[in-house]
């Protein structure tokens, strides 16, 4: 159920969870479009909401933030960073709106510069005695920016806006390498294209083995995860 095409009725007077997903408006390189993270993080929760209500959980997909804190590709034109203030208001606020007729409140978080600001608006509705939690939409072997792992993803979910004719490769090396630069310069000063990493070889089929890969990890921390210091949703080892 996506909450955006629904009715009040439909949802009845409580709801068991809300699946938040949360992206930027950032570039991604020549081939891909700025709304690459939303459409990946809106793909992974809705996916993962029909799992959750098949198990007979109320779930509801919530509209995407398809803004967020995106202040190291600001030198290419097109992106709009809110910055870590205001996605933190934000967040704060729909948790504390959505919690007054849903039990429950994940983010999926498909945008990795928003990661601990979703993390500490999380631990604020924690701290209030919401019931609040966040998942990443993380390939933990994947390349970093536009590469293989997310033109995969958008080839699957929509291939008519992948530009193949103008993928190319952008900066190869490793992050942690690349991140004294990207710190003081952001991307474009290591990637003048704005690629991190390669899209050679990347496939819809690809594409959608690593999408199943995030639903099945955000079911399964929507049924079995507990949060840790951050509010990230970790299933334990012996589950």
């Amino acid at each position: 159920m996506e909450l955006a095409l629904a009715t009040w009725p439909e949802l009845g007077e409580r709801v068991d969870v809300v699946v938040l997903p949360t992206g930027s408006c950032e570039q991604h390189g020549p081939h891909l479009p700025f709304a690459t993270d939303a459409a990946i993080a809106t793909s992974v929760a809705g996916r993962a909401v029909q799992r959750l209500r098949a198990a007979g959980v109320h779930a509801v997909a919530a509209p995407a933030l398809p803004y967020g804190a995106s202040g190291e590709h600001e030198h290419f034109p097109g992106t709009v960073d809110i910055g870590h203030e205001a996605l933190h208001s934000v967040l704060l606020e729909l948790g504390r709106s959505i919690s007054r007729w849903a039990d429950r409140l994940v983010v999926v978080n498909g945008h990795g510069g928003n990661a601990p600001t979703v993390a500490a608006a999380v631990g604020r509705l924690r701290h209030e005695g919401r019931d609040a939690g966040w998942v990443p939409c993380e390939i933990v072997w994947g390349d970093a920016h536009a590469g293989r792992t997310e033109t995969s993803m958008m080839a699957a979910i929509a291939p008519a806006v992948v530009r193949e004719d103008r993928a190319e490769a952008g900066a190869t090396e490793p992050v942690e390498v690349l991140m004294p630069r990207l710190r003081t310069g952001g991307v474009r000063a290591v990637s003048p294209n704005g690629v991190l990493g390669d899209p050679a070889g990347a496939s819809a089929a690809e594409g959608e083995l690593l999408l199943a890969g995030l639903v099945d990890a955000t079911v399964e921390a929507v049924l079995q995860g507990r949060p840790d210091v951050t509010g990230r949703l970790r299933v334990p080892v012996s589950a």
